[in-house]
Order: structure tokens, then C-alpha cells, then sequence
């Protein structure tokens, strides 16, 4: 019998991993940068105008967290979609096309309505900067001092000064999610610091079941997470972004930290938590979970929106396996009486909106479509409104409609193209300069 020797059983150990490891990630098509929102098309306003210097080029990084295993961690971590309560941190390093791109051709791009030339988003590397077990404080963590410094210091130098926390949907791998961020971050100009929570999703469609548990068992760790960076950062507020079955991460651990600490008014939470904008895009939960776990937040947060396509072919796919409606195309005879008004007095009093993605009212909105909110510029072009400017949807050109029932939800005019022009001009666009007499 041939006897291996170490180093050669070490090599085959290590390749098998790597193996084992890109399967279980599974594939995905790539992300190309996402259409350019309505605002910007043809330069009307331009959102990179009064970035610096230093941010114009192809890299747009983001920080990230994730709570996914690693089969390896050193030089660069491979992660699994198995769920740990161990949370790592540190940037994902993000470029804009390959190495012929240069920033004048990504400039024009991203002023472009033309979508057949769309560069491609590359993750080229997760730069891990700390490691944060269940227990561990961060006060005992020097690695983890100093990755909230960096988000400190990041916010710092950014003219927005709240930090957005994007949580994924399912069929997400590592690579697609920072992507999906990334090409966000790069949207706003630039302005706003990103943090991406990739939960452990398998990357695969046949794999749904599995990413509803996976999200189940992340749920106590992001609720840690949001408390981690309000009590470690100076971000003025907190904003949550949450798409499709991300919501099954980000709704329940919101109503978990709606519950005071000892001694600690409900006032003094909220002041604590610095709970921004949370935002619901085509939300893949349970409609009464959503209601309900709402109930334990709402008032905690400066804004809570939910983005819904009624027609959306993904959530009716996901409505039959749970046999039970999602919150992104909710059936309202699933609540109760009690659930139905508690929407109605939230829609009306309690900076509760809901947008109706209406394919109907939007140019070239696919009947189906659950990507909307990066897909379409109208969408995303409210979006950004409401992000960078903290604005209601009153303010963002967005018209006010109502149920039988008395709920108040949020359409978009024939006209939005040019309200929102209008909103993003007088606010993004740099002073002129005075001329000398």
C-alpha cells in the first residue's frame, strides 16, 4: 500500500473543501449594475457631483457582517450557509466591471437609461477585520473596536450621517449580496455608509426550505447586531433595508428589541436604538407575523415602509409552499379584526406606509416583478429619496389612496418622473458659483 505523505493529503483535504464548499454556495447569474434611478437618467441630477475625489473610481466597498460559518478563514474566509451565533465583520471589497472600466466610462454609465451595457459587480475580496463570539463584548474584543471605529470614522467623512443595514433575500450568495449593496451605496452617490448582513441563504432556488430555517436561526443574531452598532457607532440613526426573505430575518429581531431593558422607558429604547428608516421591499413573511411582529417596533422607528407588488410572481410561489400570504402580496382576509385595525390606525397615525408597486401606474414594470427595487427606475428612484433625504412620501411625489377598509397606502402619479426630478434636483445639485461682478 503507497503511503500519502501529509503535505499531499493536507492539499487533497484543502481542494475538496474548496470543492465542497463552491457546491454548497451553489451559482448565480452575475449582478450587473442595476438601472440607473429616474432622478439621474441623462445627467438631470447628478448624484456624484459633490463626491470627492477620493470616491470616484470602479471600487465601491462595503462593510459587512455575517453569521455564516467559514470553512477557512485565513488568507481570505470561505463561508457555508450553515448558521452560527459567532458573528464576522470586516469589508467587502466591491469593483464596478473589470480593469478596462475607468470612472469617466462608470460616470456616464451611471447616467445612462441605456441597460445593454451594463458592467458587471465583482466582490474581488472579504477583507475580514474581526471575529465576535456569542458571549464576547466588544469591550473585550480590541478586533472589534476597531472595525466600529472604521464605520466611525466612514461615517465621518460622509455628508449622511445614518448608517443602512441591507439584509438580502434568499437564493444569496456571499459574492451577490455585497454586490447588491454595493451597487446601492454607489447610487447614492456615494453618500451613504453600508453595512451588508449576509445571512447563511444556500444560493439555490431547490433550497428555499432551507433558507426559511437558516433565517429563522439568524434571527437573535441580527437583533444583536443592530444593538452592537448602536451602542459602538456615532451613526445618527439606524436604517434598515430588507428584501424579499430577508424580512424573515429583520421583522422578528426588530419585535425583539421592542422590549425595554430593565428599568429602561420605552422613550429611553427608542433613544437607545436610533431605529431610522426600516424598509420592507417585496417582503417574503407571513402577512400576520408581519402585522404582529410590526406591533412591538413601529413606534421605535422614525419611518416604516413596506414596497408590495401585488401581482409579484415570486410571492405567490412562496405563498403556496408556507400556505399562507406574504406581506409583499397580502391577502387581508387572513387578519384578524384586531390585526386590520391596528393597519389602518398605523397607516394613518403611526408613520406606517405602504407603497403600492402597481404595475399598471409604472412605465415598463414587468406584471410580475419582485426585483423592483432595483430593477426599476421609478422605484428605486423613490427609494433614494427617502434614504437620503428622510423625506414622507407626500414629499418624495408619491399621491395618497385608501382601502374600503380605511387604510392608507401610496401610489405613484403619471407625473412621478418629473416630481422626483424636481425633489432630488433642489436638494443634490451643488450651489452655483457666483460670478465675480
Amino acid at each position: 500500500m503507497a503511503i500519502v505523505p501529509s503535505r499531499t493529503l493536507r492539499r487533497l483535504a484543502l481542494s475538496a473543501g474548496l470543492a465542497l464548499a463552491a457546491l454548497l454556495a451553489g451559482c448565480a447569474s452575475p449582478v450587473r449594475l442595476m438601472p440607473t434611478p429616474l432622478p439621474f437618467v441623462d445627467g438631470y441630477v447628478d448624484p456624484f457631483a459633490m463626491a470627492g475625489v477620493e470616491l470616484q473610481g470602479t471600487e465601491v466597498p462595503v462593510f459587512y457582517a455575517t453569521n455564516r460559518a467559514a470553512l477557512i478563514e485565513i488568507p481570505e474566509p470561505v463561508h457555508l450557509f450553515v448558521p452560527t451565533d459567532t458573528l464576522r465583520l470586516g469589508v467587502a471589497h466591491v469593483r464596478v466591471g473589470d480593469e478596462t472600466l475607468d470612472w469617466p466610462t462608470l460616470h456616464r454609465l451611471s447616467l445612462s437609461a441605456d441597460t445593454d451595457e451594463r458592467p458587471i459587480l465583482e466582490l474581488e475580496a472579504l477583507e475580514q477585520l474581526a471575529k465576535l463570539g456569542a458571549d464576547e463584548r466588544v469591550a473585550d474584543a480590541p478586533a472589534a473596536q476597531a472595525f466600529f471605529r472604521r464605520i466611525d470614522e466612514a461615517l465621518a467623512a460622509s455628508p449622511n450621517t445614518e448608517l443602512l443595514v441591507y439584509v438580502h433575500g434568499s437564493n444569496n450568495t456571499v459574492p451577490r449580496a455585497a454586490a447588491q449593496a454595493s451597487q446601492f451605496r454607489h447610487f447614492t452617490g456615494r453618500r451613504m455608509v453600508l453595512v451588508v448582513f449576509m445571512w447563511p441563504s444556500a444560493g439555490s432556488l431547490l433550497r428555499y426550505l432551507t433558507d426559511v430555517g437558516n433565517a429563522a436561526a439568524t434571527v437573535d443574531t441580527f437583533a444583536r447586531f443592530l444593538e452592537l452598532l448602536a451602542d459602538n457607532t456615532r451613526a445618527s440613526m439606524i436604517d434598515v433595508l430588507a428584501y424579499s426573505a430577508g424580512a424573515q430575518v429583520a421583522s422578528p429581531a426588530l419585535a425583539r428589541l421592542g422590549t425595554p431593558r430593565p428599568d429602561e422607558t420605552r422613550e429611553q429604547l427608542r433613544t437607545r436604538l436610533r431605529l431610522g428608516q426600516i424598509y420592507f421591499t417585496a417582503p417574503d413573511i407571513d402577512t400576520r407575523r408581519f402585522v404582529d411582529d410590526m406591533k412591538a417596533y413601529v413606534d421605535l422607528t422614525e419611518r416604516v415602509t413596506l414596497s408590495l407588488n401585488l401581482n409579484d410572481s415570486v410571492l405567490r410561489f412562496a405563498a403556496m409552499v408556507a400556505r399562507a400570504s406574504r406581506a409583499g402580496r397580502p391577502d387581508p382576509t387572513e387578519l384578524s379584526a384586531e390585526q386590520t385595525m391596528f393597519l389602518v390606525d398605523a397607516s394613518n397615525e403611526l408613520r406606517f406606509d405602504m407603497i403600492n408597486v402597481n404595475p399598471e401606474d409604472i412605465p415598463n414594470l414587468p406584471p410580475g416583478s419582485h426585483a423592483f427595487w432595483y430593477e426599476d427606475p421609478w422605484v428605486s428612484g423613490d427609494m433614494l429619496v427617502q434614504f437620503l433625504l428622510n423625506r414622507p412620501p407626500d414629499q418624495r411625489g408619491l399621491d395618497a389612496q385608501a382601502t374600503a377598509g380605511g387604510k392608507r397606502y401610496w401610489g405613484f402619479p403619471f407625473d412621478f418622473d418629473q416630481r422626483v426630478r424636481r425633489i432630488l434636483r433642489a436638494e443634490l445639485t451643488p450651489p452655483a458659483a457666483v460670478a465675480p461682478r
